[in-house]
Parts: C-alpha cells; sequence; structure tokens
C-alpha cells in the first residue's frame, strides 16, 4: 500500500518530471494500490503516473478504476494512448469502458485497433446491460477435444497471458459449440496421451448470453464455479462469467435490493439517490403520493365530522379513534414491510402463488394478532374508563377487523405496486397509513351504529 509520505514524494517527482523515480517507486506496489491514489491527483498528474508505468501494468492498475474514473481519465488521455490501453484491457472492461464513451472518442479509437479487438468490442458491447453477456469476457481457455493431454498443456501455455482464467478450460469444436469442460488439475493428472474427450466432462453447468446477469452469479455461487460458460442460442461458447465479475454482479443486485427495499424508486422513473437525485426528481417522485393521500386523509376527516350526532350521545367513543385506526396502519406496515424485505431477498416474485403462499402464511398470524389486540385493548378500556360491554365490544370487535384488514392489505398493496411497475417500498407505508384511517374510521363507526343502536334512538 502506498504511503502518504510516498504520495507526496511521488507528486515531487511528477512536479520534477522526473519518471524514472515514479516508476521505482511504483514498481514493488500492487495495481490496486496505485489505483487507488489516482483519483487523489489533478487530471494531469494521474495522466503522467499511468503513462509512465508499463503498458500491461497500465491497463491492470485502469481495470481497478471505478466507472467515473475510468471515463474521466480516458478523456484526459491523448487518442493513440487510449488506443494503446485499450488494446491491453481484459476484453469485458475493454468493452465497458467503449460503450461509456462518447461517440467521436469511439470512432477516433476504433481505426487504431486490430480487427480482432474491434469485433470483439462489437460483440460484448452489443449485450443489454442488463444480460449476462454485458458482464462476460471473451479471454476464456479452449482446446479441441480430439488433442492429447500434453498437447492441451502445450497450447494453454500459450494461451495463458491473455487469458482471464486457465484453470477451468472449455472443449470446443470447430464451430465453437461447448463440448464440455476440463479442468487444468485433470489435465495434469491426465496421462500425457490420453485425448480431451477422454478426461473432459459433458455435464457443463452454462447459461445464456441474454439470461439475467444475476443468473450468473446464482449458478456460480450454486455450483462453486471458477469460470461459467456463457453461450449463444446456437449452443456456441462466446465467453465466459468468472467468478470475480459474478462477485461484482451479486454486490450490484444486492445493492438494487437495498434500494427498493428503502424505497429509492422514483415513480415510472429511475432510482433515486438522496444526495445525487435532482431536486425535481426528488420532489416530484414523492408529492405525487403524498397528494393522493391527501385526499385520503380528508375524506377520512369528513367522515369523523359526519358522525357528530353519534359522538354527542356517546362522547366517549372519539377516545378509540386514534388507537383503533392507528393499529390498522401500524399492522399493516410491519405485514409490508416483511413482504417487502421477502421481495427484496428474492424469496417471493410477483406470482398469484406466490401471493396465496404469502397470505396463506400470513391469515392466521393475522387473526392471532387481532384477538390479542382486542382482548387487551377491551380490558383497558373497561378497566381505565369504566365503560359498558357494549362499548367494550364495539372497541374490541373493532381493534380486531382493523387489525386483520390492516394485515391483509400489507400483504395485497407490494404485489399491487410491482403490478403496477411502482416501488413497494415508496408507497407501502404512506399508502397504508392513509388508507386503514379510512377504513378504519369505517369499520369504527359502522360497528357503534349496529352494536350501540339503541344510544341512537330518539
Amino acid at each position: 500500500m502506498i504511503k502518504p509520505l510516498e504520495k507526496n514524494a511521488l507528486v515531487a517527482f511528477i512536479e520534477r518530471k522526473d519518471l524514472d523515480s515514479v516508476r521505482a517507486a511504483l514498481k514493488p506496489c500492487h495495481p490496486f494500490d496505485i489505483a487507488s491514489v489516482l483519483p487523489e491527483l489533478p487530471p494531469e498528474q494521474r495522466v503522467e503516473i499511468l503513462l509512465s508505468l508499463p503498458a500491461k501494468r497500465q491497463a491492470q492498475v485502469f481495470g481497478y478504476l471505478d466507472a467515473e474514473e475510468q471515463l474521466a481519465l480516458a478523456r484526459a488521455l491523448r487518442r493513440e494512448d487510449l488506443g494503446r490501453l485499450f488494446a491491453d484491457m481484459d476484453p469485458d472492461e475493454r468493452a465497458d469502458l467503449f460503450k461509456r464513451l462518447p461517440a467521436a472518442v469511439r470512432e477516433a479509437i476504433v481505426p487504431g485497433l486490430a480487427q480482432a479487438e474491434r469485433e470483439d468490442i462489437r460483440k460484448l458491447a452489443a449485450y443489454p446491460e442488463s444480460t449476462v453477456g454485458a458482464v462476460m469476457t471473451s479471454a476464456y481457455a479452449a482446446v479441441p477435444p480430439d488433442v492429447t493431454a500434453r498437447e492441451a498443456i502445450d497450447l494453454l501455455r500459450q494461451e495463458a497471458p491473455n487469458r482471464e482464467t486457465i484453470y477451468e478450460v472449455f472443449v470446443i469444436d470447430a464451430t465453437r459449440e461447448l463440448l464440455g469442460v476440463v479442468s487444468l488439475r485433470e489435465l495434469l493428472l491426465a496421462p500425457p496421451e490420453s485425448r480431451v474427450s477422454e478426461v473432459m466432462r459433458r455435464e457443463v453447468v452454462k447459461v445464456a448470453a441474454e439470461a439475467p446477469r444475476a443468473e450468473a452469479a446464482r449458478l456460480i455461487g450454486e455450483y462453486d464455479l471458477i469460470a461459467l460458460p456463457v453461450t449463444n442460442g446456437g449452443g456456441k461458447l462466446v465467453g465466459i462469467v468468472t467468478a470475480d465479475d459474478a462477485m461484482e454482479v451479486a454486490e450490484q443486485e444486492e445493492l438494487k435490493r437495498i434500494q427498493t427495499f428503502g424505497g429509492t424508486l422514483a415513480v415510472g422513473g429511475p432510482d433515486l439517490d438522496l444526495l445525487n437525485s435532482p431536486f425535481r426528481q426528488l420532489f416530484t417522485a414523492r408529492f405525487f403520493w403524498l397528494a393522493l393521500l391527501t385526499v385520503f386523509g380528508l375524506a377520512t376527516s369528513h367522515i369523523v365530522a359526519a358522525q357528530e350526532e353519534m359522538l354527542e350521545k356517546a362522547i366517549v367513543l372519539a377516545a378509540f379513534i386514534a388507537p383503533i385506526v392507528d393499529m390498522g396502519g401500524n399492522t399493516g406496515s410491519q405485514t409490508a414491510t416483511m413482504v417487502i424485505r421477502a421481495m427484496a431477498l428474492g424469496q417471493i416474485a410477483l406470482r398469484f402463488s406466490d401471493f396465496l403462499k404469502v397470505l396463506k402464511r400470513d391469515l392466521p398470524v393475522a387473526l392471532a394478532l387481532g384477538g390479542g389486540v382486542a382482548v387487551l385493548e377491551a380490558v383497558l378500556a373497561y378497566t381505565t374508563k369504566s365503560l359498558g360491554w357494549d362499548v367494550v365490544a364495539v372497541i374490541g370487535l373493532s381493534m380486531l377487523a382493523c387489525t386483520v384488514l390492516g394485515s391483509l392489505f400489507g400483504i395485497l398493496l407490494p404485489f399491487a405496486a410491482r403490478a403496477m411497475k411502482q416501488d413497494p417500498a415508496t408507497l407501502s407505508s404512506p399508502v397504508i397509513t392513509s388508507v386503514m384511517d379510512l377504513v378504519g374510521v369505517l369499520i369504527y363507526f359502522g360497528i357503534a351504529w349496529i352494536v350501540l343502536a339503541h344510544l341512537f334512538v330518539d
């Protein structure tokens, strides 16, 4: 790791144009450590440090920079320097950077690349960002089935410098159809004159290039793979996804789940970022729902105001409006949070069968919760307010109904939000609270009109 004093010395070497000292200072450093220093320096010094390194090392350091830093540095490099850097980069990283570059820069770089590199970029950059094809690399090790184990090892020795990994070797025919896989260990332990076709495993775990990229991470994790082969629609091998690439994909997917769970998806738009999203996007994404829920609040207040006659004759009912309607909102929010968490973790999806599964699981719990809080509220009301059994019955039944309905609504809303392509985390808590306020008031006064009808007869 580069220490602060070494960083200062590095800057001093650059200011003196002493590139030999720069190279000597960086020689023992890991590419990651060099990459971690670059963003702390002015743009022109970043370029000088990068260009002072050997060509292959430049590509290694560049690969450890985040996407924004790569783009900024690429724009600062001269076209010929960027072209040389491109030639030494790993194919997948090269394709990712190529897609982010402005069209004018791409056009300037392409003529300086070898035909094979141009074709490779074209293929890799063609896949949508959300697919396996966008994260795969074409730098895989492959051998034909009819060579001997000795010949296969000789081929790998030649290919090794330009391959992402040689520990998993894929067996392909002349048309690049994937026939099997063999590990380097298996080749080394096999009789030297045995054919690869005799040693290879024909049952290969693979993934389609058009599949969601999370599928590659899942397969690598479940089968404990070093590299996962990627095939096109015709079964031809087009690339591999390595374990470290899968780790990055898994981290990105987990970040998305956290964002979804936290309610950071705008209405009909991109993810919200509290620190980076523009004011207008933050405002409109949240104001729409708050404005809609204001209407629910107004309707609730009108319903309460319309019960003036009832409240005059049974004023004690007013004391229990808040705890009863709050219980529906609280229970619904609890349930919705658990459903959203299950969605974020991939335990349930937008399927009717999953909805029924959750409903079946939660309904007995909701009834038990409703019964428990209803009894508790009724006992507290009776002992602290000295109420009659008819009023206690209204309170208990209302609490039971609101708790159960709130829980059921907490199940329904996340699924409904997903079906409408909205973020359930953004909607669930405020919508449940407002809707259950309205529903709770209707339930409470409805039960009161039925149970306490004798009080309202003149």
